[in-house]
């Protein structure tokens, strides 16, 4: 894609050979994010109350209940992406799946954070047996989604916890499988609901089995 948001990030560690291609977002879809980050604010004195789906603004002091401003908030995020590693552990059936998938398909990792902690983000995935290749990055996800695939004529599936991730790559790959999976949580539960034409899966078996039916010819 030329001339488009990602062109100038690195995509060269990630080879993507002549088969389908499956790439999934990483908080809230591969490790869990939203209740261990509520569990490392109680620990800095702060709590989030889920008044709606933001973390500005809802973030509180837990002695005043002052909110935090988005500066503060920030730096919390950030921090705890820095610490990762003692706090986010694997989805349910997430590491039993994806590697019953990369038999068939090449599996990428395209996760929705600041680069400079993708090294403490890769030390996590490794341990926990999702070795897969590692995209870090802020910048819309249709247009990197594109870029990986290239022109390929291969089946390309993408799974997000957040409806504009979904739209995004609707918009640039709009042959793609899209798959909505998130947790049950109360904070989750005020997001914006994806288009009723996105696959909602219950779980990562649930997915494995659209991703499997997506690969059958038509």
């Amino acid at each position: 894609m030329k001339n488009g948001i990602g062109d100038l990030l690195d995509l060269s560690h990630v080879q993507v050979t002549e088969r389908p291609l499956v790439v999934c977002d990483v908080d809230d879809v591969v490790l869990h994010f939203a209740a261990p980050f509520q569990d490392f604010l109680r620990g800095c004195g702060h709590e989030l109350l889920p008044r709606s789906f933001r973390l500005t603004g809802n973030i509180v002091a837990s002695d005043t209940g002052l909110e935090l401003d988005a500066d503060a908030v920030r730096q919390l995020i950030e921090t705890f992406f820095d610490v990762q590693e003692q706090w986010q552990l694997p989805v349910e059936d997430v590491a039993q799946t994806l590697k019953a998938l990369s038999t068939d398909a090449d599996v990428v990792f395209l996760t929705a954070m600041p680069p400079r902690y993708s090294v403490q983000r890769r030390r996590l995935l490794d341990r926990l047996g999702l070795a897969f290749p590692l995209i870090a990055s802020e910048e819309p996800k249709g247009p990197i989604m594109r870029r990986l695939n290239a022109e390929r004529l291969f089946p390309t599936t993408f799974i997000d916890d957040m409806a504009h991730n979904l739209d995004s790559v609707r918009t640039h790959m709009p042959d793609s499988l899209l798959i909505h999976i998130m947790p049950d949580s109360p904070l989750h539960r005020m997001a914006p609901k994806p288009a009723q034409d996105i696959a909602r899966a219950r779980d990562w078996r649930h997915a494995e089995d659209l991703i499997r039916a997506h690969w059958l010819p038509r």
